[in-house]
């Protein structure tokens, strides 16, 4: 069986993980701000926060923006649900914008037509880690909230590395995620008094001198465990590697690919955007059952999963906010025939292969070997 996803881990890990337990210090040590400054350096990036998710992130970088009770902020449809969950835990309402057909992500002029007059920020998403047109986005003069939480090594067509763009943006380091801690995430922000309201509100609002007698405002319990900071720490020093193996296995996949009639594959970088890899998703041809083709492929060996569902289409979604099927076209086709294929960094061309063969076996275009 080809699993969907493998996390790489090293003896660089090992070796900081065993000093977090050693010292005896498994949370608020010395790997946090370490991990921080690591983290803020790789992207260039004025300020780095690390918290216990990207959803956490999420929550704490709206806040932070000014996001309460009846705003609203415009964001995607087409992501996990944490991007529209993290604007209701601050009682707004998330306002959904089709997505763009090749690249998935929500585009500027769409954005622009839901402003009004109770947008408080937008929530762009660079989904599979495909940088959003956060620079169209940015002439709207309005808030921004980055959904990066798909996309570290991702960069814009200026070179600048998502999330160092000065706005907060949100890196999660799931068990498939580029960096993977387990759990985890990062705020990065270019603005000294955003990271130290969200260090404060992690922190179930500890006052900024951490003096643990004085908690001045409202917070939370978002903190990352030194543990998970040593081993994003250790994987910080080979990240380079791991994104190049990462797109090393999509280079595979397209030529692997490329022949089957009515796949949607990923989009190429075009107009100096770069993708940071981290799922490989396709869309099954049209006609063809999204869920026929898994249990095709499951039969042959190699994992995979339906990626991702349409946020407004969920029941919480629907009765919360009355959404119905046909309101957003585009990303409700691509939701109901999208797929994860196996994708992680040491994943071998002949692995690769053998998924392919499958694939074009379970959507009927030819005979596995």
């Amino acid at each position: 069986m080809i699993p969907l996803a493998q996390p790489v881990l090293g003896p660089r890990e090992e070796e900081l993980v065993l000093e977090v337990l050693r010292s005896g210090q498994l949370s608020l040590g010395p790997m946090l701000p370490a991990f921080e400054e690591g983290f803020a350096r790789r992207l260039g990036v004025a300020h780095a926060s690390a918290v216990s998710s990207g959803t956490a992130g999420l929550h704490l970088a709206l806040r932070a923006v000014g996001v309460t009770d009846g705003d609203e902020v415009v964001t995607s449809p087409f992501s996990f649900v944490a991007s529209a969950n993290a604007i209701v835990y601050e009682r707004a309402t998330p306002v959904f914008v089709d997505i763009d057909p090749v690249t998935l992500n929500v585009p500027a002029d769409g954005v622009a037509a839901a402003v009004n007059e109770r947008t408080r920020a937008l929530l762009p998403v660079h989904i599979f880690g495909y940088p959003a047109d956060v620079p169209g986005l940015e002439r709207l003069g309005l808030p921004i909230v980055e959904d990066a939480a798909e996309a570290l090594g991702a960069t814009f067509p200026d070179g600048v590395p998502v999330g160092a763009r000065g706005h907060p943006a949100v890196f999660g380091f799931y068990a498939n995620k580029q960096l993977a801690t387990g759990e985890g995430g990062m705020v990065t922000t270019g603005d000294a008094a955003v990271k130290e309201r969200i260090d404060s509100e992690r922190n179930q609002g500890r006052a900024p001198n951490m003096d643990w007698l004085d908690h001045d405002r409202l917070g939370f319990n978002y903190r990352l465990s030194d543990v998970a900071c040593a081993l994003g720490l250790a994987q910080l020093e080979r990240l380079d590697g791991m994104l190049a193996d990462r797109a090393r296995v999509a280079g595979w996949y397209r030529e692997a690919l490329a022949g089957i009639e009515g796949l949607g594959l990923p989009c190429e970088d075009a107009g100096g955007d770069r993708r940071g890899w981290f799922v490989f998703v396709v869309q099954v041809p049209r006609g063809r059952g999204r869920d026929e083709v898994i249990h095709g492929l499951r039969m042959r060996g190699v994992q995979c999963k339906p990626y991702l569902p349409a946020i407004h289409l969920m029941s919480f979604y629907r009765e919360r906010f009355g959404h119905r099927e046909g309101e957003f076209p585009v990303c409700e086709d691509v939701a109901a025939r999208s797929l994860a294929l196996p994708f992680f960094p040491a994943m071998t061309e002949g692995q690769v292969a053998r998924v392919a063969a499958a694939l074009r076996e379970a959507v009927g275009q030819g005979s596995a070997s």
